[in-house]
């Protein structure tokens, strides 16, 4: 089910709402809890429900594993390091399997020139996000962080729907104690407010902003027609926007929906276009993704304590990692390890104590980022490197045909003059909403800011209450959320 949806918004949420609620009110908490889990169990199989059971398998695991590890002796004589390995290793291969083993047959067939047949699984939705977060959850168990013994409670922190498909990834200390803390368990006018301001600002960032830059991203990368300079500058910039309006308005609405329940999430954005170097666009750009990295595979592998070319090569395979995690293709590797290559550079720049002037230092690090989308979205390596080549102007330079009079003795292979945007649909407002997008991202406040501060007066209802209708006016076509392929 869709956050950007009828039946999400006028039925499913009011009713989990309501319910929830009143059973709190009639001090059924236990009964809370569980409409909220059957609730979000509900909300998971509207997909497709054949995958309920792989949820419910994989919640029942690592329940059985984390509270092995909790405990303070050795269970059955079997080492807690061993358990721990057990249950890392299994949710590993579960999304493996899922997700990766098409790519494996399709790279074993290349390599060792056999043909076995793909599998072609579907990817169950949100497995990325509850398998990191199980993860952080057993390792938290072994550092004796957190201790679960209830398999409800266990079980709402999994599939808390809110975050249950696309993020942020949480950690179970942070969660539970917000369940079960009393004043949780009544309504709060202030963070009903607040959640419904928040949910308008992404829903609009998502069905109006997000998506109309899709449909000249979507046209350009799809495109097998050379790209001239303006279309693939524009289709590089359409997704980058994209990309951001649409996974911050889902986190938006997440956050804004918990935030109802009583129940604040953690930020999963702090405006990453704005950021003056590699390493501060990963403290902005999905903090928890960001946070699960550093806590449970960079620390473990050292971190920065062994030297600096360990250093270089922990900071390399944590983002190679990171890469592999979107996606089984090699697009998603080479992302990866462009911004391996970029953090281990912007390491080894602070470590000389060069310093840099603040544009230049925006600059490069936004066109690093717009540049390196490219592979993130790219279906395979010709359709990217048909983009960049358009960027570059090898396919030429395609002007308004208004400009002939003025500039026409330029006229030659490279420069042409005609209509700008043919090949991705583009309009002669699609350069307009480009740098409108531009200056929202650099200029304009971020959600977490409107809502740290926010305060129910006049202004913020109206403000609200438009940003919700033109949303709802422009949901007549659904799409998915990007981050749902992930």
């Amino acid at each position: 089910m869709l956050f950007n949806s009828y039946e999400f918004i006028f039925f499913f949420l009011p009713i989990t709402f309501g319910v929830y609620f009143w059973l709190n009110h009639k001090r059924l908490t236990y009964a809370s809890k569980g409409w909220m889990v059957a609730a979000s169990l509900f909300f998971y199989s509207w997909w497709n429900v054949v995958y309920l059971p792989l949820i419910l398998g994989s919640i029942l695991v690592n329940f059985i594993l984390g509270t092995s590890l909790s405990k303070e002796e050795n269970t059955k004589g079997i080492p807690r390091k061993t358990i721990l390995i057990t249950g890392i290793v299994a949710n590993i291969l579960l999304l493996g399997y899922f997700k990766y083993m098409d790519f494996f047959i399709t790279n074993a067939n290349v390599v060792l020139g056999s043909h076995w047949e793909l599998m072609h699984i579907i990817l169950p939705l949100g497995i990325s996000f509850f398998t990191f977060t199980q993860i952080a959850y057993l390792v938290d168990a072994y550092r004796n962080e957190v201790k679960e013994i209830d398999y409800l409670n266990y079980t709402l922190f999994v599939t808390f729907f809110p975050h249950l498909l696309a993020g942020p990834i949480l950690h179970h200390k942070e969660m539970m104690p917000q369940f079960d803390a009393v004043k949780n368990k009544v309504l709060n006018s202030k963070n009903i407010a607040a959640g419904l301001f928040l949910f308008s600002i992404g829903l609009f960032k998502k069905v109006v902003i997000a998506d109309t830059f899709a449909q000249w991203a979507n046209a350009g990368f799809s495109s097998d027609s050379a790209l001239n300079f303006f279309e693939a500058w524009a289709t590089s910039l359409s997704y980058t926007f994209q990309l951001y309006f649409d996974f911050s308005g889902y986190t938006d609405m997440a956050l804004a929906v918990a935030l109802m329940f009583n129940i604040k999430l953690p930020a999963n954005f702090n405006s990453p276009y704005k950021a003056l170097d590699i390493q501060d666009f990963w403290r902005r750009w999905h903090i928890t993704l960001s946070r699960f990295l550093r806590d449970y595979i960079y620390i473990p592998l050292g971190g920065n304590r062994k030297g600096e070319w360990r250093t270089y090569t922990n900071l390399f395979s944590v983002f190679l990692i990171g890469g592999l995690w979107h996606g089984a293709s090699w697009m998603f590797v080479i992302w990866g390890a462009l911004h391996g290559i970029a953090i281990v550079m912007h390491r080894m720049w602070k470590q000389l104590e060069l310093t840099m002037n603040t544009f230049l230092a925006w600059f490069i690090t936004f066109n690093f980022i717009n540049i390196t989308w490219i592979f993130f979205r790219a279906k395979d390596w010709d359709h990217a490197s048909n983009i960049l080549q358009g960027m570059g102007g090898v396919n030429g330079i395609m002007l308004p045909e208004k400009y002939m009079k003025y500039i026409g003795e330029f006229h030659s292979e490279i420069i042409q003059f005609g209509t700008v945007y043919e090949h991705i649909e583009g309009k002669s407002q699609t350069t307009t909403y480009l740098i409108l997008g531009l200056i929202m991202v650099l200029f304009f406040k971020n959600s977490m800011q409107w809502v740290t501060h926010f305060k129910p007066t006049l202004f913020t209802l109206g403000f609200a209450i438009a940003l919700f209708l033109t949303g709802i006016s422009m949901m007549s076509h659904v799409s998915e959320f990007l981050y749902f392929n992930f």
